[in-house]
C-alpha cells in the first residue's frame, strides 16, 4: 500500500511514510519539547499534510509514544546484540556499557525520552519507559544466570545494578561534556562492573 503526499506527489508504502513521520516528530519534539510541540510543524516537517499525518498517528500523544517505543526497541536491541556478539563476558560487560553510552551518545532527543521524558504521568509513556529498564535487564540477566549459575533473583539483582551503572554513567558523562573519551569512559565503567561481577561471580562453566 502506497500514500501520497498532499502537494507534492511523492508515493511511499506505509512502513516508510511512518518511518518518515517518526523522524520529523523526532526533530519537532527535540526542538520545542511535547508541550509546545504541534501536530501542524510535523507535517510541515515531514512534507505532508495533516490528514496524512493522522491517518497514521490520531493524536499528538499516540505519535509520541509511538516515536518512544521506537527509541526504546533501539536501546533493547543494542544490548541484546552486545551480549550475543561474544562468548567473552568480559567483552560482553563492556559492549553492554557501551550500548548505554552510544545511546545516549547518539540522538539526544532520543535519550532525554526514554531516561527524561516529562510526560511519565501518562500511563502508556510509563510503561515504555519502564521497558527500557525491565527488558534490558531482563537481557543482561539471562546472560549472568547462563554464565555465572546465579539463580533468577541474584542475577536479576547484578543486572539491575549494570543497568543502573550505565544508564547514570552515560548521562553524567554527556551532560558533564567530560574530556574523558566515550571509550575511555566505557573502559573505566566496564572495568568498575567486571571487577565486581567478573571477579565475584566467575564462569561455572569455562569453554
Amino acid at each position: 500500500m502506497t500514500e501520497t503526499a498532499h502537494g507534492k506527489g511523492v508515493r511511499l508504502p506505509r512502513t516508510q511514510r511512518r518511518a518518515q513521520l517518526l523522524t520529523a516528530a523526532q526533530q519537532v519534539f527535540a526542538a520545542n519539547g511535547y508541550h509546545s510541540a504541534a501536530m501542524d510543524d510535523i507535517a510541515e516537517q515531514a512534507g505532508v499534510s495533516k490528514p496524512v499525518l493522522y491517518q497514521h498517528f490520531p493524536g499528538k500523544l499516540e505519535l509520541y509514544i509511538a516515536l518512544l517505543e521506537s527509541h526504546v526497541d533501539d536501546l533493547v536491541r543494542a544490548v541484546e546484540d552486545a551480549l550475543s556478539s561474544t562468548t567473552d563476558n568480559k567483552q560482553r560487560v563492556q559492549n553492554a556499557v557501551g550500548a548505554f553510552f552510544d545511546f545516549v551518545n547518539g540522538d539526544a532527543g532520543a535519550f532525554r525520552m526514554v531516561f527524561e521524558s516529562d510526560l511519565r504521568g501518562e500511563p502508556d509513556v510509563q510503561r515504555a519507559v519502564d521497558r527500557a529498564t525491565s527488558a534490558t535487564v531482563d537481557a543482561i540477566a539471562k546472560t549472568i544466570m547462563s554464565d555465572a549459575g546465579l539463580d533468577a533473583e541474584r542475577a536479576r539483582l547484578l543486572a539491575v545494578g549494570l543497568v543502573g551503572m550505565s544508564q547514570v554513567s552515560a548521562r553524567y558523562w554527556l551532560d558533564r561534556g567530560s574530556d574523558v573519551s566515550r571509550d575511555d569512559a566505557v573502559r573505566l565503567t566496564s572495568t568498575l562492573a567486571w571487577r565486581g561481577i567478573g571477579a565475584g561471580f566467575p564462569l561455572q562453566h569455562p569453554l
